[in-house]
């Protein structure tokens, strides 16, 4: 094990790479995202439009790339350093900045590859004062936004930096990678379509109960992350809510310490009432059978034209909200803007937008 490790964690040979003049004269490596200019066409001859190729492995935008830079959103390791791809190497090489959500854990795996892109904090709680920082840089050239590990976006912060990239008209671009829902799925042993992947549960009490109703009336799989403070008390609320469903505990994902553990949820809030939680979990519980939502008669129910209307109109307030929040800092001072905009209470507004009802959240 020792020995896999030491492989594991081998910084492997890289190829020799040119370099090309980058911003103010400084060189830089050549990759990935440098293109050369094409040919000039032979004299006496009109040069007749070609449509511009990909380079290996890379697959032709469907359109045109708009002015300025791309957002490359980079999937990175969830622990072992060797679980990245070549095409996220280079593009975390070639990028003018990225955007990390812990800069000190993204310096690792770069100081790990001999990368030296410049990297600026975007997380949580700064997303709002960065936002316009990334935008700028975009104008200017490629930008990556990468997570603490894994894919970003997925329980990670992103959404705001993706939509704002999208509406000023940049490409967004997926560098696909390693993803702990996934992962865990894959060694679940259960039937991963269909899956809901549902995060962290809320820890207000009430949006915890919320929760928990909608994921009891949902048919497949369903795969959840859980801090160890917190495992056994959400082992107990997961058995009580949905039954005893089989789970699969999957603990320190390709990591050193990793352990996948078949069991069901009752079983798994017993042993770790004596075993003490460590590390990062996933946790993929089986289907069980689907909980009506509502006992409303069938007449009462809304028509699908009904249900498409509703969904536009909670569409369009969470964007709002989304906009306030990004503007005011604050997620309760967005919630008053945007009940004074509507003419709707407060509670309202948030049962509309946050406590789910048996449909995905937007």
């Amino acid at each position: 094990m020792a020995e896999a490790q030491k492989r594991a964690h081998h910084t492997p040979p890289k190829a020799a790479r040119g370099t090309v003049a980058g911003d103010g004269g400084v060189p830089r490596r050549a990759g990935a995202l440098d293109r050369a200019p094409p040919a000039a066409a032979p004299p006496g001859r009109a040069e007749a439009p070609v449509a511009a190729q990909p380079a290996d492995g890379e697959v032709a935008p469907a359109c045109e790339a708009a002015p300025g830079g791309r957002l490359f959103v980079v999937a990175t390791p969830i622990g072992n350093l060797r679980d990245i791809t070549l095409r996220a190497l280079d593009t975390l090489r070639d990028v003018r900045l990225i955007a990390a959500e812990d800069t000190r854990q993204t310096r690792k795996l770069l100081s790990h590859y001999d990368i030296h892109t410049p990297l600026l904090s975007y997380h949580q709680h700064n997303r709002a004062r960065r936002l316009p920082q990334l935008l700028a840089a975009l104008r200017e050239g490629d930008v990556a936004l990468v997570s603490d590990a894994g894919t970003p976006l997925i329980s990670d912060p992103g959404q705001e930096l993706v939509a704002a990239a999208a509406a000023a008209g940049h490409r967004v671009v997926p560098i696909p990678g390693p993803s702990a829902p996934i992962a865990a799925l894959s060694v679940a042993g259960m039937a991963a379509s269909p899956a809901t992947f549902a995060g962290f549960l809320p820890r207000r009490v009430s949006e915890r109960r919320a929760w928990l109703a909608w994921l009891a009336t949902l048919p497949g799989a369903i795969v959840l992350f859980e801090a160890p403070h917190r495992l056994r008390e959400t082992l107990a609320e997961l058995a009580g809510a949905l039954g005893d469903r089989p789970v699969a505990v999957c603990c320190e994902l390709t990591k050193l310490f990793e352990q996948v553990r078949h069991t069901t949820l009752a079983e798994a809030a017993r042993f770790f009432e004596h075993a003490e939680p460590r590390g990062e979990f996933t946790l993929v519980i089986g289907p069980g059978l689907p909980v009506p939502a509502r006992d409303a008669p069938a007449q009462c129910l809304p028509t699908a034209e009904e249900s498409a209307a509703a969904a536009d109109s909670r569409g369009a307030l969470y964007t709002r909200f989304l906009a306030l929040e990004r503007e005011l800092g604050s997620r309760g001072k967005a919630l008053a803007r945007l009940a004074a905009e509507t003419g709707q209470p407060r509670k309202t507004l948030y049962r509309r937008l946050f406590v789910p009802n048996g449909s995905t959240l937007p």
